[in-house]
């Protein structure tokens, strides 16, 4: 193998496998919201979603946990590993039920839009953890920084300014009944609100979250433990809000389908954020959120029938470029570290393989 074959190589793996890995799975989340949406339209409780899923995915991933592990050598699961995966999936658990009911009452769209408060967050917090390299006069920082700020204003254009529609699609939406972005609706603030939170609270799920993963590098055993964990935790509070147990019927259409989506594509994402919190960083997974946004408006043209105004495309527009330029910084940022420094931002990859 040459030399240039070698680097080739790595910058594949380091590069461009992390980004279609983190494309891939904001794809299958904005999938997940607008499927939730068709299926709350139909009468699904999100509670009973919620807890229907986590127990879909504890089945799902426990035999994974075993396959892709088996060769492995593991530290020692110890109660210290438990009690944070525990603490996470508390922290896990809240932040999704204000996000499902925030799109409950509200959008998917709009969900999308308020999880770019995400990468600002995440930015702060890991500067404050210290799990970020930060220099107001290094190139990579400053890019990093108007990047999230670009980013956010796009994701603000869109929700903010609609403009004259450039696309509207003669097809009738596939999931009826569907608000748009500025549509007058009562829980439309409510909505909003609850969503803020819920990102606010994934930005420091990002930063234990990496944190945990350093310590236990085993991707499918520690979402496993997680998803049995978020099990218990929904069982009796779900139970509790919600005690009609009419609505715990979960009958074979778009609830089955919401349910089993979520509980296997949608936790699988989760896999891929703990390793790409592990590999790249937890700043560099939350500099995804902002794709949702252009995401949901193009699934919405396609799948809902909606129309595509000119305040979404500059918006997504925008994004892009914020998008890209926090990505050039991040690849700046590892040209220049010291190949041999262990970092919990940017370990070598080829030593935390996504699938063992």
């Amino acid at each position: 193998m040459t030399m240039k074959t070698k680097v080739k190589g790595e910058y594949l793996e380091r590069e461009v496998v992390p980004f279609l890995v983190m494309v891939i799975v904001e794809i299958t989340n904005v999938g997940t919201n607008i499927i939730f949406k068709s299926a709350t339209k139909k009468g699904l409780s999100y509670l009973v979603f919620m807890f229907y899923s986590y127990a879909v995915s504890s089945l799902f991933f426990m035999p994974m946990a075993f396959l892709f592990h088996r060769k492995t050598d593991l530290p020692p699961f110890s109660l210290n590993i438990f009690g944070r995966i525990f603490g996470l999936a508390l922290l896990g658990f809240t932040s999704q039920m204000l996000g499902y009911k925030g799109i409950d009452i509200s959008d998917p769209t709009l969900g999308s839009a308020i999880s770019n408060l995400t990468p600002a967050f995440t930015f702060a917090l890991a500067i404050l953890f210290r799990m970020e390299n930060i220099s107001i006069r290094s190139a990579s920082t400053q890019a990093k920084m108007i990047g999230t700020i670009v980013s956010i204003s796009g994701a603000l254009i869109v929700v903010l300014y609609a403009g004259p529609p450039l696309i509207t699609p003669s097809s009738p939406s596939l999931l009826p009944n569907q608000t748009t972005i500025g549509s007058p609706q009562s829980g439309w603030v409510l909505g909003g609100f609850l969503l803020a939170v819920d990102y606010s609270l994934v930005a420091v799920w990002y930063i234990f979250q990496a944190q945990t993963a350093r310590k236990y590098p085993a991707e499918f055993v520690l979402v496993f433990v997680y998803n049995v964990c978020l099990t218990l935790i929904s069982a009796p509070v779900c139970l509790f809000l919600e005690p009609n147990s009419h609505k715990w019927e979960l009958r074979a259409d778009i609830s089955l389908v919401a349910v089993l989506y979520a509980g296997v594509i949608g936790a699988s994402g989760i896999v891929v954020h703990i390793w790409g919190l592990r590999v790249k960083g937890p700043v560099y997974v939350a500099s995804f959120r902002p794709l949702s946004i252009a995401i949901a408006a193009v699934m919405g043209v396609i799948y809902l029938g909606d129309s595509l105004y000119l305040g979404c495309v500059i918006g997504a527009i925008a994004i892009s470029v914020g998008f890209y330029v926090v990505m050039w910084g991040k690849v700046k940022e590892d040209m220049i570290e010291d190949s041999g420094a262990c970092s919990l931002e940017s370990p070598r990859p080829e030593s935390v393989p996504l699938l063992k």
